[in-house]
């Protein structure tokens, strides 16, 4: 009986689901892990917590959940990158 070559899997993918680097971050409001999300792959709209604009697809953004609770999808929180750096100075917005 011949030989059978063994199959060719592909590569795991990452965990961050192809998007962007996923990376854990510390500040005084705790750890964070934040994910950037080019562009090309943004494909909804978000309203930004920093801001209270909209986020709209095709935009580059950042998305972070906070590293010691585990967040689930709900948890994450879609932001400008210049409202995610400045989070510090201003917090996050109330809408009303």
């Amino acid at each position: 009986m011949p030989r059978r070559n063994q199959p060719k899997y592909p590569e795991p993918r990452p965990l961050s689901g192809g998007l962007g680097d996923q990376r854990v971050e510390s500040a005084p409001d705790g750890e964070w892990l934040v994910r950037t999300v080019p562009g090309a792959q943004a494909t909804k709209s978000y309203r930004c917590p920093g801001c209270d604009q909209e986020i709209r697809p095709g935009v580059t953004h950042v998305v972070a959940w906070s590293a010691e609770a585990h967040g689930t999808v709900e948890d994450r929180r879609h932001w400008h990158p210049t409202c995610w750096s400045a989070r510090g100075r201003r917090g996050p917005t109330r809408r009303r």
